[in-house]
């Protein structure tokens, strides 16, 4: 199972696995343009990751400087992952077309001129519209460098590729909201976010200059027809919309976590400053651990067994995230991260082994549902912050892990019918 710390890489990794005959052009590690592939990617991931979410650690603070309530402020967050799941099917389309080089270099020069015209928004209105566009522009980039990876490098090191990109997807993330927490206590949110551009600038140029021209890239002709009855198909599978919805509620519980636990870590009881409160996206580490056990898990317990587990994790974690005590909101928070990423891990690979057919379109759907999972959670979480406080974020959490339970329960029977079933009737 490929690695889940980042969300939209995992789901699209299986699907564009290669055949088992690996073309001699393809890459390896040793041979030339390996490396350079691998360190463009990498960039190319940091800066994709560090832009989707480079809002969310400065929320109290741009909150405060608009006089906006903090929904008001989560949508910077939710446009932006808003906009990429609405646009992942169709730019994935795309790159069939026109290229994954041509895609990706496309999408990260226009999200990254939009990084650079962020921290000059007028008004709350301005600075969402430009983050939605923002997000709309780097769908482009995950599914394009995914496949990209599956034609260029040879079957037997595609894993360690993969497992690259994932990283600087992981540490992009990571690192963009941390920088952007300690810039921000310095001189301001504006400048965070000018200092997140600038990094996502260099990281860009990087990519261009460093990753190698497409050796097997062959474009198709896009045929919206065919593109249709497929994904009708796969929206039309009961086991593969029961995957969505969990994870779609498993990215629900996190977004809304992780866009309003900067309010309660800046508020009382706890008090903290701005840089610190925007270390707590260290907690991320945890994610890359447990997504990796999620194939042990499932060994041991199942499917359905490990998803029970991640459940049960992410709720214990919220739970104990009630305390006023701050070693236990942070335990909270590793036992949230831990759940989740571990259920991330089960679903996104469970559609990959589901869809038969058209898997690159089941993974970009799984995308879909993950990424309005983020969107809604981010400004639900706030809502729900906004009328309860924390308790109230956590209720939202709650709500929808009960949903994963639900769903899991759902098929747990369905697949003891279909075993009670004769197999002329089945």
């Amino acid at each position: 199972m490929p690695p889940a710390s980042t969300g939209v890489l995992t789901t699209v990794s299986a699907s564009a696995a290669p055949s088992s005959d690996s073309r001699p052009q393809q890459l390896t590690p040793g041979r030339p343009g390996y490396r350079r592939m691998s360190f463009a990617l990498f960039a190319a991931g940091m800066a994709t990751f560090a832009l989707l979410y480079s809002t969310q650690a400065l929320l109290p603070a741009i909150t405060a400087d608009f006089g906006v309530t903090a929904s008001q402020a989560s949508w910077t967050v939710s446009a932006a992952t808003g906009g990429l799941a609405l646009f992942v099917l169709p730019l994935s389309a795309l790159s069939e077309r026109f290229g994954r080089r041509t895609m990706m270099t496309a999408s990260l020069a226009v999200a990254v001129g939009i990084g650079l015209l962020v921290p000059f928004a007028p008004g709350l209105g301005w600075l969402i519209a430009l983050r939605a566009v923002q997000g709309a522009a780097l769908a482009g980039l995950p599914a394009s460098a995914m496949a990209f990876l599956a034609e260029e490098v040879q079957p037997k090191a595609l894993v360690a590729a993969i497992g690259l990109f994932v990283a600087g997807n992981s540490i992009g993330g990571m690192s963009g909201r941390i920088l952007a927490g300690w810039v921000a206590q310095a001189w301001g949110w504006r400048a965070a976010l000018g200092a997140i551009g600038v990094v996502a600038v260099v990281c860009a140029v990087v990519f261009r200059l460093m990753l190698p021209a497409a050796r097997n890239f062959s474009p198709v002709s896009l045929n919206l027809r065919a593109l249709g009855r497929t994904v009708a198909a796969h929206v039309g599978d009961p086991l593969l919309r029961r995957l969505y919805a969990i994870g779609a509620l498993f990215m629900t519980v996190f977004g809304a976590v992780y866009t309003v636990i900067g309010y309660r870590l800046v508020d009382a009881p706890f008090g903290l400053a701005q840089g610190l409160a925007g270390s707590v996206f260290l907690v991320y580490l945890v994610g890359t651990v447990s997504s990796a056990a999620a194939g042990r898990l499932v060994g041991r317990l199942g499917r359905r067994g490990a998803l029970y587990l991640a459940g049960s994790t992410t709720a214990a974690g919220l739970l104990l995230s009630l305390a006023d005590v701050l070693a236990a909101v942070l335990l909270g928070l590793v036992l949230i991260t831990a759940g989740f990423f571990a259920g991330h891990a089960v679903a996104s690979s469970s559609v990959s082994h589901t869809a038969k057919t058209g898997r690159a379109q089941a993974s970009a759907l799984y995308q879909s549902a993950y990424y309005l999972g983020s969107s809604a959670g981010g400004a639900l979480g706030a809502i729900a912050f906004h009328a309860g406080g924390w308790a109230g974020t956590v209720a939202l959490g709650l709500l929808a892990v009960l949903g994963v339970v639900a769903i899991t329960l759902y098929g747990s029977h369905r697949a003891r019918s279909a075993q009670r079933l004769p197999v002329a009737a089945r």
